[in-house]
């Protein structure tokens, strides 16, 4: 089986279609062309084929990945349920992620770092609730730990701000609301009531 022409695609330009015979055979990414040593001319066997095909589709699943990626960080477990969710088989799963991480692209690590910088530049939110988000994204807890442990942020400045926030609102007027609120937000009992103690003074 002779390859017959090589294709740049029209819509998604980093992709090429590779015709056997006169008839598309299946297409590869720029890098994979690039790292091939295919060419027009070039004979291929049925089990080469079929390996060109089986590379063709995880080609598709990795840029299908990164340009889900792209959108923000993600957890490992993210990715992994993201391709359980496309139905992608476990062994192609493995090659995707398997190949995304010799990228850098995904590493749990990093992932909760900037979580928890992205989530106390835009809100007050407590160590509390941040362990249970980053738990939810199956992050490893030893991981947590450290990314916790790392962060300077002072949990009784943030509840002050929050409560200094919050109290101008007529719907946190009672202030039983109020501490119902900041319950919910993760905070502990003992430091809403300081906090509040602490505001009511000033």
């Amino acid at each position: 089986m002779k390859i017959t022409d090589i294709k740049q695609q029209v819509r998604q330009k980093d992709r090429f279609s590779v015709f056997i015979s006169g008839k598309y055979a299946f297409s590869l990414s720029r890098t994979q062309l690039q790292d091939s040593v295919l060419k027009i001319g070039s004979e291929l066997s049925p089990s080469e084929l079929k390996d060109w095909q089986k590379q063709s589709t995880q080609g598709k699943l990795l840029d299908k990945a990164l340009r889900w990626l792209a959108i923000r960080p993600r957890s490992t477990w993210e990715l992994q349920d993201y391709l359980r969710r496309n139905q992608v088989d476990k062994a192609e799963a493995k090659v995707v992620i398997d190949k995304i991480m010799s990228y850098g692209y995904i590493d749990d690590l990093k992932f909760a770092q900037s979580w928890v910088g992205s989530r106390r530049a835009l809100k007050a939110v407590s160590i509390r609730r941040l362990r249970q988000e980053l738990a939810q994204k199956h992050v490893a807890s030893e991981i947590i730990k450290q990314v916790l442990a790392e962060d300077q942020t002072d949990e009784l400045t943030v509840l002050r701000e929050l409560i200094e926030r919050k109290q101008h609102q007529s719907r946190y007027a009672d202030k039983e609301k109020l501490i119902a609120y900041l319950a919910r937000q993760g905070f502990s009992y003992s430091d809403i009531k300081e906090a509040l103690a602490s505001s009511d003074s000033e």
